[in-house]
């Protein structure tokens, strides 16, 4: 008995993330542990798939640091996630949308969904 309230007690802990989708610019907020210090360092880019179901469930947010593209896969419930937040939701047609590796400047741009 005992071990299912501390189960359910993991579950409660996990932060809920936002609904969010290919195309959508999200701000990852990521803990880093560093020796005996813990800081939060924010990711901000472009979801480009999500993949995986249940536990395996994770994302990959893409972004374009001095002229290099970035790329970071993301699990969806690990407990470095401090939270997400979605900057804006774009307007695409697929689900992974890899074509977006291969495009810079304004081609790169992604429509805005209106809400």
């Amino acid at each position: 008995m005992d071990l299912m309230k501390v189960a359910e007690e993991a579950f409660k802990t996990e932060t809920e993330l936002p609904e969010f989708s290919a195309g959508d610019t999200v701000s990852v907020h990521y803990k880093i542990k560093e020796g005996n210090k813990e800081r939060v360092q924010v990711f901000r880019g472009t979801v480009i798939q999500i993949k995986g179901h249940g536990v395996n469930k994770r994302f990959t947010v893409r972004k374009i640091s001095n002229n290099v593209g970035i790329e970071r896969i993301f699990p969806m419930n690990s407990p470095f996630i401090d939270k997400i937040d979605v900057n804006r939701k774009g307007k695409v047609r697929r689900k992974r949308i890899y074509y977006l590796r291969e495009l810079t400047g304004k081609k790169a741009r992604i429509k805005e969904k209106r809400v």
